[in-house]
């Protein structure tokens, strides 16, 4: 259960580590991992993570040491209380006391994409030592509850609150990067690419075509868009792709095989590999699926009750 936090240093007042009550993440490429704990005595957590970390303490007596980078807080945080530790960052907390809390661990290439898709092209995850956001906790407490009942809503539910989840971090937590760093897409270059590639989905796409609209060699752009965008030219190809192959499947007027072939799958097969690959869930699942349309709230409320 501790495999997908390796990266921390995690021990309570006893040396031990704390007792798991919920760890995972759904299949698919979510990109999102949830681990929920109980640190009884006292908390040592540590780490420069891979991943961008957001902590949320759920009870209120602990007094707590933090640190991230060069900044330190004393504090005793109320209960819902959140901090949040960019990937790179070294971090730190130490606790008076038990402690119950939730970590949301998130992949940067996924950050990165709905950075980009939400045209947010700079925007960096700012770091918070102590604050409060309720909608974040409660994403976050649906994501624990889902992880625990072994995620009886299954991986499209869970793949929409976490990309809710990223959403608010981007919108509630983030800054414009003070300075462009050399090499990075800028924004109308990224929407001429987008708009290229929605207008040849179903025609091959050569990333040579892609690096001559961005102006540069085929080499250099694949280094600079994967490093902007969070993925290769060719995984964002096929995430484009597998979006309006759902788009089309939900309108039920086209056929499985007609609509792999009008989205660039080689065939119905295909189509299906990767929508089991980066969804997690079967074709008929994926086109019977109303969480964008109905949207996740009216679920979410009474897993949140």
């Amino acid at each position: 259960m501790f495999k997908e936090v390796s990266e921390l240093s995690l021990a309570q007042e006893d040396g031990g580590l704390p007792t798991a009550l919920a760890a995972g993440s759904a299949p698919g490429e979510n990109g999102v991992f949830v681990f929920s704990a109980r640190f009884n005595g006292a908390m040592h957590l540590s780490a420069t993570p891979r991943k961008h970390h957001i902590y949320f303490q759920r009870s209120q007596q602990s007094r707590f040491d933090c640190h991230i980078a060069d900044q330190r807080l004393f504090h005793q945080p109320a209960a819902g209380s959140l901090a949040i530790c960019p990937a790179g960052a070294d971090c730190g907390a130490d606790s008076e006391g038990s402690v119950d809390a939730i970590l949301v661990a998130i992949d940067p290439s996924r950050f990165a994409l709905a950075a980009m898709e939400d045209s947010s092209h700079e925007a960096q995850l700012i770091e918070r030592l102590s604050g409060h956001d309720q909608r974040l906790l409660d994403l976050a407490r649906t994501l624990v509850l889902e992880s625990t009942d072994g995620y009886p809503n299954g991986p499209l539910f869970w793949s929409e609150v976490a990309s809710r989840f990223v959403d608010r971090l981007i919108t509630g937590h983030s800054s414009a990067r003070e300075r462009r760093a050399r090499g990075n897409l800028g924004k109308e270059v990224f929407h001429r690419l987008k708009d290229y590639i929605a207008a040849h989905l179903g025609e091959p796409i050569e990333v040579a075509s892609l690096a001559s609209i961005a102006g540069r060699s085929a080499f250099h752009f694949t280094r600079v868009f994967a490093q902007s965008v969070g993925m290769t030219p060719h995984r964002y190809i096929v995430h484009l792709r597998l979006q309006r192959a759902a788009e089309l499947m939900r309108d039920g007027r086209m056929s499985l095989a007609e609509i792999a072939a009008i989205t660039g799958f080689a065939d119905q097969s295909h189509l299906s590999r990767w929508v089991r690959r980066v969804h997690g869930v079967s074709l008929t699942e994926l086109a019977t699926d109303k969480s964008r349309t109905a949207g996740i709230f009216t679920t979410g409320r009474s897993l949140l009750a």
